[in-house]
């Protein structure tokens, strides 16, 4: 299940309810939510303390899902609220000051650790990569790095067009899990 999908599906359930879903949200988006906040507000208390707020205020609302996907709907809620806190703090001679397009910032380090996790992602999906059998690693590359049909795959690997499809979904699917492991924990 991908991400999107299984983020909309916590939200139904949060919705309905479960406690744990709104946690496992959290879980899911609070770094995403403290990186995207930490470009709006360098006051680290504050962003954490945003970032509670929305969730105990998700949790007293159970608002209908977001129309695009919970990240989307998260972070557009998290950065409402910063402007909101952050007017608050401002005396009201600095309040035009801070606007919604003038107060976000990118660093250097902004980039490097962006380079870093990419990296790092990159390491897992090879690792994950390794621990297919040969014949999935085979379909993968034939199909997405030498983006081959299904027919091509199917002559070169000596099977047959659905055979070459089931293979391909097994695959993908062993891959799917075996990341999912490493970004859950």
């Amino acid at each position: 299940m991908n991400n999107a999908r299984h983020d909309i599906l916590l939200w139904e359930n949060f919705c309905k309810g479960d406690h744990a879903a709104l946690g496992e949200l959290f879980r899911r988006h609070y770094s995403y939510l403290y990186r995207y906040g930490s470009k709006i507000c360098t006051d680290t208390y504050l962003l954490e303390d945003v970032i509670q707020e929305l969730f105990i205020e998700l949790w007293q609302q159970k608002t209908a899902a977001p129309a695009v996907s919970v990240r989307a709907y998260l972070l557009r809620a998290l950065k409402y609220k910063l402007f909101r806190a952050l007017q608050k703090q401002q005396p009201l001679a600095d309040a035009d000051k801070l606007s919604e397009q003038g107060h976000f910032e990118l660093s250097h380090e902004t980039f490097i650790i962006t380079e870093q996790e990419n990296n790092e992602n990159a390491g897992r999906v090879i690792a994950a990569m390794n621990q297919l059998s040969d014949r999935q690693k085979e379909i993968i590359y034939l199909k997405f790095y030498q983006d081959m049909s299904y027919e091509e795959v199917a002559e070169i690997m000596n099977i047959n067009y659905q055979a070459a499809r089931n293979l391909l979904y097994q695959a993908i699917k062993s891959l799917r899990n075996r990341l999912m492991q490493w970004w859950l924990f």
